[in-house]
């Protein structure tokens, strides 16, 4: 029986408005604590995905485009002409 009422208190507790307010901190800023920030307005969102757009259009070019920045600047040597002793094989 004192689970129950223990449970209740904590219930109420948990259903009050005082956990739900809105809590502006250091001189009224946008940061609040414990509730959900305001929904982005329609103009922010345009611009982040214009900018991420721009983003993901410059990665996507440039690895297209500049393949080295992966690969190297080298020809990779062709291992059928690696001698045993280049390969550290011992002589047989």
């Amino acid at each position: 029986m004192y689970f129950l009422s223990r449970l209740r208190t904590a219930g109420a507790v948990f259903k009050s408005t005082a956990c739900k307010q809105i809590v502006p901190v250091r001189h009224g800023g946008q940061w609040v604590y414990r509730s959900l920030a305001a929904p982005a307005s329609r103009k922010t969102l345009i611009k982040a995905e214009i900018v991420g757009f721009a983003l993901w259009y410059w990665v996507l070019y440039h690895l297209i485009t500049e393949p080295d920045h992966l690969y190297g600047h080298f020809e990779y040597p062709d291992p059928s002409k690696w001698t045993d002793e280049e390969l550290g094989i011992p002589p047989e």
